[in-house]
């Protein structure tokens, strides 16, 4: 069992590292403060290649491995965890979709421009009345000759507004529940696809969550993505992968605030000493430390399945469940290391903290992951 990184992943990783400290880190605490995202910051990640590492150089991919690709969503989520999930709900969410169920014609349409980070891409499947209950949707799509009428809405939609293009689900039949949902590709501008209600949420304030609102889109039939009634394996597949993207978002959060509590205990003097030297605090650091490996290695482990072409939807959700809480558990004891300037903005572990909390809730919550682990042992 090899647990060192090879050459390829370390330069990957050297080069993610040093483009978050110079040019992510330096204005993710105006990003959050404004709630602004940054399309600037997305081209240079696509300039960078990051929006292809793990696609093939036919559709302008790296043809590199899915641990690079955790590697690079690790250091930027260090850096700003916003601007993180702008890349990973484009490329998990959006373009490996199409890469793995769209046709030729899609892949070149769509897909080339948003490896090459040209275009930006957004996933739409949640409604008000239908979360983790995917077929109790309301989106419809009806077939009309060579296209579909779609009307409908989705809700908490990451890059919404912001992406060109959607992959977004709809009920073709709804007398067949989950078999009964499509999957379809859609563009920004079409007639009826307008945009609702911008969140403004606790954490990842730099990545920009609309509402999709659809009124008598006509889309066309090529823009079925996959089979007629597949939309819920397509999204279920998309959502696997996708939560590794989370565990690795979950792991960068947790590894900066173990860094900044590390920094601070060891600077902080109390009672003539830094504070490290109390055993209270050296402990506290400890299971930190620990917790963020063991993150670490399940992520890893994840995406290594993954690449490997092995069974993973069990170890993402172990994955992705012990990442968040492993990252809500860090952030909370880094704040408390700091005290009172952890509860100020001074210090950016307050915003780690808020930004943890998503990666407990978002890609399926993890009560959610301990139902599909819970599923894979009974089975």
């Amino acid at each position: 069992m090899q647990f060192e990184l090879n050459e390829e992943q370390k330069i990957m990783q050297k080069m993610a590292r040093e483009f978050a400290e110079k040019e992510v880190a330096p204005g993710a605490a105006e990003r959050d403060e404004k709630s602004q995202t940054s399309r600037a910051l997305y081209n240079a990640m696509g300039e960078m290649g990051f929006t292809g590492i793990c696609f093939p150089e036919k559709y302008g991919g790296a043809d590199g491995d899915y641990i690079s690709y955790m590697l690079v969503l690790e250091e930027i989520a260090k850096a700003d965890s916003g601007m993180n999930t702008v890349l990973s709900a484009s490329v998990s969410l959006c373009a490996w979709p199409i890469y793995a169920f769209g046709t030729e014609e899609q892949k070149q349409k769509y897909l080339v421009p948003l490896v090459e980070g040209r275009t930006m891409g957004a996933f739409g499947l949640t409604e008000a009345n239908a979360g983790t209950d995917a077929a109790s949707q309301q989106t419809v799509a009806v077939r009309d000759g060579d296209n579909y009428i779609i009307n409908g809405s989705k809700l908490f939609i990451t890059n919404g507004g912001e992406a060109e293009t959607y992959v977004i689900f709809a009920m073709t039949d709804k007398t067949k529940g989950v078999k009964g949902i499509s999957a379809f590709i859609l563009e920004k501008g079409m007639h009826g696809f307008s945009f609702g209600k911008e969140e403004h949420k606790m954490g990842i304030r730099s990545s920009q969550t609309l509402e999709l609102i659809f009124q008598d889109i006509k889309v066309p039939a090529a823009n079925l993505l996959g089979k007629e009634g597949e939309g819920f394996k397509v999204a279920m597949a998309t959502l696997d992968g996708g939560r590794i993207g989370i565990a690795a978002q979950a792991l960068g959060i947790a590894q900066a605030a173990l860094d900044h509590a590390v920094k601070y205990a060891k600077e902080r003097v109390q009672f003539g000493k830094p504070i490290a030297a109390n055993q209270a605090i050296a402990f506290m650091l400890a299971d930190m430390a620990t917790k963020v490996d063991a993150a670490r290695l399940l992520t890893y482990r994840a995406a290594y399945l993954k690449q490997a072409g092995l069974p993973y939807s069990k170890e993402s959700a172990m994955a992705k469940m012990y990442a968040g809480d492993a990252a809500m558990s860090v952030t909370t004891d880094a704040v408390q290391i700091f005290g009172g300037y952890g509860y100020s903005k001074e210090y950016p572990v307050e915003r780690l903290m808020r930004d943890a909390k998503i990666t407990q809730i978002y890609e399926g919550t993890n009560q959610v992951q301990r139902m599909v682990v819970s599923s894979a042992l009974l089975r």
